[in-house]
Formats: structure tokens, sequence, C-alpha cells
């Protein structure tokens, strides 16, 4: 089982400033690196959030016709949690490639399969008019997007936290961090415009597809990190210096052989200590959507609004949470977001039930702020949990088992909880029951974790 090496592993592989460097060149190198990393886990969480706002409102008509709406939408989230399921998939490929061939390039794979993929999507052919073939090609969209976003969140995380400044890996973590809530609030707005511009008829009809076209944005973006970003010196350095022990160990390294062999016990309790997050969040932004529209009959514009503004608070809490986890550990600061998801569950759903939508803001917003108060330092704390050469592979693999035991299937349990239950409290207990679980996880990991966790 992988005990984390020190307070900040890797430290003396990724902080090291080439001779020749200058402190100037070093804070600007750093600081492109990070609004590059930044901008791509924008763009890519923007391409995979606008599947999850359309499989709500659209996707269950269009591509699943039935006789029952419930069982339309359910299919749209089948559809979604497809994506979730490739995710480990497209992170132990390109943690394994990345750990060995560099962060770059993978980052750059993955947004152009997540462009592509996007684009398609907008341009696919509904039930109505190629029958089966459209649910068929809807569903391989979604896992090549899966598999694209599996790619990205390593590489991006990665570039933000090794080049980090020491005393400063959450903040520059949570950089990366902040291309969710960027991604949320940029595909509602997309949606909110899309659906003010076009009739009810016409948003069915083609307005639903504009966000999905926006894709080809992440194809430039994908050819400038090509291009114009460039690997510092302290990431070809460290580059350097795993190649050299990789030579001296083995030709035959191999750094996923490594995680499964001597670290898996701590990349599930990583994936289950991030899962209550990824799916109450899920829930949020999906979920509650479907619910508050369908069963409660609220405004889609209206509640499309409020998931907006509530994410743009997370835009100043996840970078205050990382920062404060620089300072007196990230485990103290994410066990108080997964203990606070646990106490709110219960009022969340009793506000949101309502039908109020000061309330429905109330109750997600309060969510919201416990979500970033673990989301912010998690990419530092997933990074501190295993050393350079298998850093990529080891992360990657922990926030993509959460995300599938979390997020791909929360929108499905929810409306499957809901139709059993006939209540919402069942939701909030399937919050609960994950927060237990997330707790359990941190306290065995705060056993393992440096003295900065």
């Amino acid at each position: 089982m992988a005990e984390a090496p020190s307070a900040h592993p890797g430290t003396t592989s990724t902080d090291s400033t080439d001779s020749t460097t200058s402190p100037h060149d070093s804070t600007r190198s750093r600081r492109r690196v990070a609004t590059a990393a930044t901008l791509a886990s924008a763009v890519e969480w923007y391409d995979y959030f606008v599947f999850g706002i359309a499989a709500a409102l659209v996707l269950g008509d269009l591509y699943f016709p039935s006789g029952s709406p419930t069982a339309g939408v359910l299919a749209a989230f089948a559809t979604f949690a497809v994506g979730f399921l490739a995710r480990p998939i497209g992170g132990t490929i390109a943690g394994h490639l990345g750990d060995k061939r560099g962060r770059k390039p993978m980052l750059v794979l993955a947004l152009t399969l997540m462009g592509l993929s996007t684009t398609g999507i907008g341009l696919l052919p509904t039930y109505e008019t190629v029958g089966v073939a459209a649910p068929i090609l809807l569903v391989l969209l979604r896992i090549v997007q899966g598999l694209a976003v599996g790619a990205q969140w390593g590489g991006a995380m990665l570039m933000a936290t090794e080049y980090a400044p020491e005393n400063k890996r959450g903040l520059y973590g949570s950089l990366v961090q902040l291309g969710v809530p960027i991604g949320v609030i940029t595909a509602n707005t997309v949606f909110l415009v899309a659906g003010a511009v076009t009739s009810d008829e016409a948003f069915a009809a083609w307005g639903w597809r504009v966000p999905f076209l926006a894709g080809l944005l992440v194809l430039a973006l994908a050819f400038y990190i090509h291009t114009r970003v460039e690997e510092t010196p302290e990431f070809k350095e460290a580059e350097r210096k795993l190649a050299d022990s990789e030579k001296a160990a083995s030709a035959a390294h191999s750094p996923l052989r490594t995680i499964l062999r001597e670290h898996l016990g701590t990349v599930f309790l990583a994936g289950g200590s991030f899962a209550v997050n990824t799916a109450t969040f899920y829930i949020l932004i999906t979920g509650v959507l479907d619910y508050t529209t369908r069963e409660l009959d609220m405004e889609r514009e209206a509640v499309l609004l409020v998931s907006l503004c509530v994410s743009l608070t997370q835009l100043a809490l996840i970078p205050a949470a990382a920062a404060l986890s620089d300072r007196i550990g990230r485990i103290r600061i994410y066990a108080a977001g997964a203990l606070g998801l646990a106490v709110w569950a219960v009022p969340m759903f009793l506000l949101i039930d309502t039908g109020s939508l000061l309330w429905l803001a109330v109750g997600t917003f309060v969510t919201s702020c416990f979500l970033s108060i673990m989301y912010g330092p998690q990419a530092a704390l997933f990074a501190e949990l295993f050393t350079p050469e298998m850093r990529y592979t080891g992360a990657s693999l922990g926030y993509q088992i959460a995300a599938v035991l979390g997020g791909g299937l929360a929108p499905f349990v929810m409306v499957l909880l809901l139709e059993a239950s006939g209540t919402s409290m069942a939701v909030s207990a399937y919050i609960i029951g994950l927060a237990v679980i997330a707790l359990a996880s941190i306290k065995v990991l705060a056993g393992r974790a440096g003295s900065r966790s």
C-alpha cells in the first residue's frame, strides 16, 4: 500500500529551476502553463457538461422515444453515465503514457478527442431521421467524450501542480479545478441564450445543437497548446530524471503495473473519498434540473439561471479553500467539506421541494459551498499521494473511479430513487451514504498522507 513519501512528494524534481533560467522567466513560465491548463480544463468540462444539460432537457425525446417521459429521461441519463464508465480507461491510458512520455502530449490528445466528439453530437441526426443508428452513435460519441475527459484531468492538474511553488501547490491545483464551475457557467449560459432566442419548437429542432458546435473551439485550443506552450525547464528536468531512473531500473518499467501491484489500495481510497463530491455535483447540475422542471413544474430558464449563479460563487470558494489547505493541511479542509455534505443532504431537498426559486437557490448554494471546500484542495491532495513517476496514473485512476461510482450514476440513481420511493429523502440518504464512505476513506488516507496533508 502506498504511503506519501514526503510532505510534497516529488518537489525536488518538479520545483527545481534550471540554472540558466531567471526567476522572472520561471514565474512567467508557471503563469503561462497554469493559464493553459486552466483553459484546457474549462473547455473540456464545458463540452462534457453540455451533454448533461441536454440529457435533462431534450435528448430523451429526440434519441430515445417511448411512451413514458421517465423512461426517456432514464435512457438519456444512462447514456450520460456511459461517458463516466469510459473515463477510467482514458485516465489509465493517458496516465501510463503521461508518466512515461510527458503531460502535454496527452493533454493535447484529450482536447482533440473532446472537440471532435462534441461537435459530432451537435451534428448527429435524431431517431426520427435515422432510426436506431441515432442512439447508437450518440452512445459511441459519449464514450469518446468520457475517454477524453478521463485523459484530460490528470494532464491539466499535473501541469499546474508540478510547476507550482512548494507552498502554493494547493492554490495552483485549484486553478485547474476552476475549469469545472467555468464549464458549468458557460454551458448554462449558452443554453439560456439558445432557449431565449428560439421558440420551444425551434429549441427542440436545432437550438440545443448550438452549444455542442462550440466544440470546434476546443480544437483551436489544442492546436495552440501544441504549438505555443513549451515545456518549462522544471518539467524537462523532471522528465530527464524520470528517464534516467527508468533506464537504471528496467527498460520495461510500467507506471500502471506499479500502481496495480503496490498502490491499488490508495487509488480506491482516493476514489472513495471523492465519490460523494462528484455524485452531489452531478445531482445538482443534471438531476435537480430534471426533477425541478419535470416533477415540480419549475421554469427551465429560471432553474438554469439559479445553477449559473450558484456556480459563480465557486470561482471564489474553490481557490480560497485550496489556499487555506496550503496553510493548515489538505485532509482537514477536505474532511470538513465531506461532513458538510452529509449534514446538509436532507435540508437541501426539503428546500428544493418547496418549488420556490429562492429556496432552491439557498439549498443549492450551501451545497455548492461544501463541494468547493472539498474540490479546492483535491488536486494537490491526490498528487501528493503518489510519487512523480506514477503520479499521472495514480491520481487519474483515483479521480475517475470516483467519477464512475459517483457522478456517472448519480442522475440515473436519483430518477430511480424518486420513482421507487416517491420522496426526495431517498436521494438525501444516497448522498449521506456516500459521505460516510468518504469520511471513512479520508480517515485512512490521513494516516498515509504527508505532514502537509
